[in-house]
């Protein structure tokens, strides 16, 4: 070999030696800000969409023919039971139970005529002084005679009963709607519907549950449940707090096989006549749970594909040489490092509570949670933490700076 060929290969050398990978730097750590998890006693409520309704609602119609002759009654006032609401034109009826009358008088006549000429032949018949065939004549007549004055009289129970149709009274005691009939329409039996009137006190309240909820709700119809003030409330539909409590009336019969869910009736007082059949409300469901739970701020959690992740900050120990700091296994001489990392957990959430949110499972009391920069670290990141901060809502012992924490 040259020289020359020599000075090549010494070249080629040093410049495959040049080429080999540097080794890629350590990730530096996150920067993060910690909070350490603890259990407090929280107060908040479970929240579901509602809907006022009538404990009793009733269209009125009428039951006879006839054209309105009067309006008795303030349209959207309070009525009450047996209040005169409606009259029909009743002349026609009025006709109808004076010939009812007359036709009554003219068959009592004739029964008192029968009922003479039958007790005659009965008492001929004792003498054998009248043929047989004509007392049984008599007797048929008699009878026929009292038939025709039941017929009558029932007559004229029909023409009274249809002359009453022709006034419409307040079946209860509630609110009377607009009406939809004025004076002077024709109205049809049955098919009319002049107004409805509902009840105003108490009011239902109507809403829907899951049937995972069921067994809950029936403890509480049933009374079982601890004690709570104020277990039913609502809201208003301009947010504000309705001022009386509720309780359970009843609960549906059956489950809607297509949703899962089922129907709830509450029953509130109504005093003030605020509430009004129809009104979009939110019943809130005092919560039974004395316990302490588990309280992180919102913006900690992860959501990834409908699951709930918290990042725990945890030690874990870091072998590397004293001299460059790369990793060895197994070596004696190596020094043992304490490096903080964040590892994802799985939670389960309960109820958000302003801006916190319990948690049911999944972290413990003490762990510490990452609270900010959630969004730079992954699982087994390394991360730097800040002073931890206390979640919203808590003094500097750890506890709620109010006494209690209301969604």
């Amino acid at each position: 070999m040259n020289r020359r060929t020599s000075i090549l290969v010494f070249a080629g050398s040093v410049a495959i030696f040049s080429c080999k990978p540097k080794p890629t730097p350590p990730t530096p750590p996150v920067p993060v800000n910690l909070i350490t998890v603890t259990a407090r006693p929280v107060l908040y409520y479970d929240k579901y969409p509602s809907t006022t309704v009538a404990i009793s609602q009733v269209s009125l119609t009428a039951q006879v023919t006839g054209y309105v002759t009067s309006i008795d009654f303030t349209e959207g006032s309070h009525v009450r039971k047996g209040q005169l609401l409606y009259k029909l034109d009743e002349r026609l009826y009025t006709a109808a139970v004076d010939q009812a009358r007359a036709a009554l008088r003219v068959d009592s006549g004739n029964l008192r005529l029968v009922q003479q000429d039958a007790d005659r032949y009965a008492y001929l018949a004792k003498y054998k002084a009248i043929a047989t065939q004509i007392v049984d004549h008599a007797n048929i007549q008699l009878q026929n005679a009292r038939d025709s004055v039941i017929a009558a009289q029932q007559q004229l129970k029909t023409a009274l009963t249809n002359l009453s149709y022709s006034n419409i009274y307040a079946p209860f005691d509630g609110t009377i709607g607009i009406s939809q009939v004025r004076i002077g329409n024709l109205v049809s039996p049955g098919t009319t519907i002049l107004n409805t009137i509902s009840t105003d006190n108490p009011v239902g309240v109507d809403f829907l549950v899951n049937e995972a909820q069921l067994p809950h709700f029936e403890v509480l119809q049933a009374g079982k449940g601890r004690a709570v003030d104020s277990l039913f409330t609502i809201l208003l539909p301009d947010g504000q707090l309705y001022p009386y409590p509720g309780k359970i009336l009843f609960i549906d019969r059956a489950v809607d096989p297509q949703t899962g869910s089922i129907t709830i009736r509450l029953t509130f007082p109504n005093p003030d006549k605020i509430l009004r059949p129809g009104m979009s409300t939110v019943v809130r469901v005092h919560n039974q749970d004395p316990l302490p739970q588990m309280v992180v701020p919102g913006r900690a959690v992860v959501e990834q594909m409908g699951e709930y992740f918290l990042f725990v900050a945890r030690d874990t120990v870091l072998k590397t040489r004293p001299s460059s700091g790369s990793e060895v296994k197994n070596d004696a001489d190596t020094a043992e490092t304490p490096k903080l990392r964040a590892f994802q957990k799985k939670v389960q959430l309960g109820e958000t509570i302003g801006s916190n949110i319990v948690v049911k499972s999944g972290i413990h009391v003490g762990d510490r949670v990452v609270l900010d920069g959630v969004q730079a670290i992954h699982e087994g990141s390394p991360i730097n933490a800040s002073p931890a901060r206390r979640p919203e809502g808590q003094d500097s012992t750890g506890h709620n700076a109010d006494s209690s924490i209301h969604k």
